[in-house]
């Protein structure tokens, strides 16, 4: 779905330039549930917003379904945003008008669709994300978790392939992320629907089957879910946030094309270096990385 190459942004001002990302390589599969993780300022959001078509990269290849973001002419991304993606925001004020009820919200993008046809696929949308039940209600009578299902809905109406969030359990309580993240796996299962979600939670992270670590505007590392747990993933009974203690993914660090590798900081600070230099020898089937 997702294949980033080498991909770099550039941020540009009268009298200074920002290095977001710094040669990125990234691949998202059809059907996946993955999330970004990684430090403020890391590029994470920047990506995101390249494949979601509101800003474009400044250098490498990026393709979403087939489609070359890089080339794409403005009208053709204007199609692009309308079918192919979804976005669902961290702060509700981007995702929903204060002064229409939660099925206005949801018929709102579907406006050039006979009103009929809008209310019955936002029906729909809402009963999927479970508050059929609340379709009148506005946004102050909404809570936070409620806000953010209308938000989902929302990103639904135009039949998106790819579904991207920005810290979508960012703002609600333990009890309303895990319904959210329930309502991402559900959308998976039954649509089909690819999801990328950039967040910092950590116990959201544990319930994903790959988390993918940016650093520096590079893919620092990978986090593939432990086979017992990815078993375990659609349990409802456990809480992952309090009985999971142990760690539920094996981590991979990433080498980049040109064999470049990330070391985390707290394996480097063991060696105590005074600079910048380290000696790097082959024993057997290993790498040993040591102080000279």
């Amino acid at each position: 779905m997702i294949l980033a190459d080498n991909l770099v942004k550039i941020y540009k001002t009268k009298d200074i330039e920002v290095l977001a990302l710094q040669g990125l390589d990234l691949t998202v599969s059809r059907g996946e549930v993955m999330a970004i993780i990684g430090n403020s300022g890391s590029g994470k959001s920047t990506f995101l917003n390249m494949v979601g078509g509101l800003d474009r990269p400044s250098a490498g290849k990026l393709f979403v379904d087939g489609k070359n973001l890089f080339t794409m002419m403005d009208k053709d991304l204007v199609n692009y945003k309308r079918s192919t993606v979804g976005f669902v925001w961290q702060n509700n004020a981007r995702n929903l008008l204060p002064y229409l009820t939660a099925l206005e919200n949801v018929m709102t993008p579907m406006y050039f669709t006979s009103e009929s046809k809008r209310k019955q696929r936002a029906l729909e949308l809402l009963d999927m994300v479970g508050l059929s039940h609340r379709k009148h209600n506005k946004l102050t009578q909404l809570s936070g978790g409620e806000q953010q299902r209308v938000a989902i809905a929302i990103a639904l109406a135009n039949n998106p392939k790819l579904l991207l969030a920005d810290e979508p359990t960012g703002s609600v309580d333990r009890r309303t992320a895990n319904y959210i993240l329930d309502v991402f796996r559900n959308l998976n299962k039954e649509m089909n629907l690819t999801i990328v979600i950039v967040t910092h939670d950590t116990t959201l992270s544990k319930m994903v089957h790959r988390v993918v670590a940016i650093k520096d505007g590079r893919t620092s590392s990978e986090r593939i879910i432990k086979e017992k747990y990815a078993i375990d993933l659609d349990n409802t009974e456990i809480n992952w946030g309090e009985e999971v203690k142990e760690d539920t993914h094996e981590e991979y660090s990433v080498i980049d094309r040109v064999g470049r590798l990330q070391i985390p900081r707290e394996l480097l600070d063991t060696l105590n270096l005074e600079h910048n230099k380290v000696k790097v020898e082959a024993e057997d089937d290993k790498i040993i990385i040591t102080k000279p």
